[in-house]
């Protein structure tokens, strides 16, 4: 009766394989019942392929659910700048710049695209040392629809890409929050063009590339053996770092201090909240790269520290305040979403829950008495919110990562670690990503200045607002 069931399984599975699957299956030695059964347990749980030692897996090509995954992941990632970010943030500044950070984002996920598709992939997620990947993947050289074991044994290398690339897209537009209202267009694009190269390309591969210096859960020669399951280093601590020093060599915006500068839309900045929410869940559970249990406990992480910060947040607000804002809901949700970021497939739900109260405490207080002790001007908190809360989720993820929310802790390479000292490893890691990223800001800063002259708007297109002057446009008419 089981071989029936699996036979059958197997006729429904077989006959949906793309056209080049089915070629290079026919041309293939005839597989054995056990074969085909060890083919299927292996996609169904996201293990290697089988082998017998000469022949390969009798399922050639991605596995259509997990690739199914990954599309879907992808596209909410999008989904997370474009609307999400660009209408979070555009909520948060004066009316008259609303368009400005729009522009910012669609500018972003083109000029990102463009880089990435060129040399920022290969970069990233080659092969040819510790720190770079080298050009092998240049212009998406062999990244076609087979799965590149590296990274996925049943999802497309080209969708594995594009999956990629979305997290290479909203980085860099986490930055905007910090110099909102006062940074030129063309001064962001070129900026944000040489950050790339000099922060997220290398650090990236470093984390997550085969081969990565502080590649801990799969590169056995790591220097450093650290973790990162969906880019509290890769993605909030360097935007987050490079965005407070980049606010504070800009400087202040005109009448910062000395006149009010709320939100002009508190409603699209909540829907641009929501939007995230949603869209994060491809960020944390897309980042097994399956459709998986791992995912699934991604998943569930992830809901539960952003629901915890969303009401911690607030809670503070009104223990401290009397009134609980829609902007604390906001900015509460969005801590616990970047908190849990590096640890949300590492962590069990019961530690999810501890980590959203501690994202609803402490970027609370780094945007508050911190941002006001120092008096930066981090527009929309950007430093508060991702440096803050993804250098303390990676910090927390080295504490409390365990084999029993993602067996893949329990191999070799970085069991030894794990419960014991792999916080220290995410302390190195950390360290080194802030240095890197505040270091490398400086010296773009003054490398944009020696091109353009200045950074920074004149006062008086501050005055009219960037709509106007930068894009010829506004947002609204009376």
């Amino acid at each position: 009766m089981k071989a029936l069931f699996f036979a059958l399984l197997i006729a429904f599975v077989l006959p949906s394989r793309p056209a080049q699957a089915a070629d290079a299956a026919s041309q293939a030695p005839e597989a054995s019942m056990e074969q085909r059964l060890a083919d299927i347990e292996a996609y169904i749980n996201n293990s290697s392929r089988p082998t017998d030692g000469k022949a390969l897996s009798r399922i050639p090509g991605p596995g259509p659910a997990h690739n199914g995954w990954m599309m879907v992941s992808s596209a909410l990632v999008l989904f997370m700048t474009l609307p999400g970010l660009a209408l979070f943030y555009g909520g948060l500044v004066r009316s008259k710049n609303v368009l400005s950070v729009i522009a910012q984002c669609f500018g972003l996920a083109g000029l990102v695209t463009i880089l990435w598709w060129a040399v920022g992939y290969s970069l990233t997620f080659g092969k040819a040392g510790g720190i770079c990947g080298g050009l092998a993947h240049a212009f998406m050289r062999g990244v076609e629809v087979a799965p590149n074991p590296d990274y996925s044994n049943w999802v497309s290398h080209n969708i594995f890409f594009v999956y990629q690339m979305m997290f290479a897209i909203i980085t860099p537009a986490l930055i905007v929050g910090a110099i909102a209202e006062r940074m030129k267009f063309s001064a962001i694009m070129l900026f944000c063009t040489l950050w790339m190269f000099l922060v997220y390309f290398p650090i990236a591969h470093m984390i997550w590339g085969a081969g990565g210096m502080m590649n801990g859960l799969a590169n056995d020669g790591a220097t450093i053996k650290a973790i990162d399951f969906a880019g509290g280093i890769v993605v909030h601590m360097t935007s987050g770092w490079s965005a407070l020093v980049l606010c504070v060599m800009l400087g202040k915006r005109k009448g910062h201090g000395r006149e009010p500068m709320p939100p002009h839309s508190m409603v699209l900045c909540a829907i641009g909240t929501g939007m995230l929410w949603v869209g994060w869940y491809g960020f944390n559970a897309g980042s097994a790269v399956a459709a998986d249990g791992i995912a699934a406990n991604a998943f569930v992480t992830t809901t539960l520290s952003a629901a915890v910060g969303c009401f911690v947040w607030p809670l503070i607000e009104y223990i401290t305040r009397g009134k609980p804002s829609v902007l604390g809901f906001c900015s509460g949700a969005i801590a616990g979403l970047a908190t849990i970021t590096p640890a949300a497939g590492f962590v069990t739900p019961g530690t999810a829950i501890l980590i959203g109260v501690l994202a609803g405490i402490i970027p609370y207080f780094a945007c508050t008495l911190i941002k006001s002790k120092f008096g930066y001007d981090d527009a929309l908190d950007t430093f508060g919110v991702h440096a803050v809360g993804g250098t303390l989720g990676t910090i927390l993820a080295g504490v409390f990562a365990t084999a029993h929310a993602n067996p893949n802790l329990g191999a070799d390479r970085i069991k030894a670690f794990v419960g014991k000292t792999l916080w220290l490893e995410q302390l190195k890691a950390g360290a080194l990503v802030l240095v890197w990223s505040v270091a490398a800001t400086v010296f773009i800063v003054y490398l944009v200045k020696a091109v353009l002259g200045s950074l920074r708007v004149t006062q008086e297109t501050e005055t009219i607002g960037l709509d106007l002057a930068e894009h010829g446009e506004e947002g609204y008419h009376d």
